[in-house]
């Protein structure tokens, strides 16, 4: 989601189903009264809504924004046969790292299984 989709999003917010998982944050007064704010102007949205959508949309964005560092292993080709190069940037960690925290979270929320 791109920071310039929320408006729309909490115009018509629909209940989210997701899991979660609950963050205490402190910030500074200036954003503290402009989510305060949003809170006015979009009163269907609660705060915690919003900071996670806000949050959502900026890790989002951290994404798309991490540098692309090429390797020398060439791992694919695109369309056109050019080598495409295995990144050594920040990206395949970052996503290595959320992709095993997210199914460690997930299997602790679901709680044990019962086998039948």
């Amino acid at each position: 989601m791109r920071i310039a989709e929320l408006i729309q999003r909490w115009k018509k917010k629909a209940p989210s189903n997701t899991l979660v998982r609950t963050y205490t944050a402190s910030l500074p007064l200036r954003d503290a009264a402009r989510i305060e704010a949003l809170h006015l102007m979009y009163p269907d949205c609660t705060e915690s809504q919003l900071m996670a959508d806000l949050i959502h949309a900026a890790l989002d964005e951290l994404e798309v924004a991490m540098p692309y560092v090429p390797g020398q292993r060439v791992i694919a080709e695109d369309d056109y046969g050019d080598p495409i190069y295995e990144d050594l940037g920040p990206t395949p960690q970052f996503y290595s790292l959320s992709h095993e925290i997210l199914r460690k979270l997930t299997l602790a929320q679901s709680g044990p299984r019962v086998s039948d």
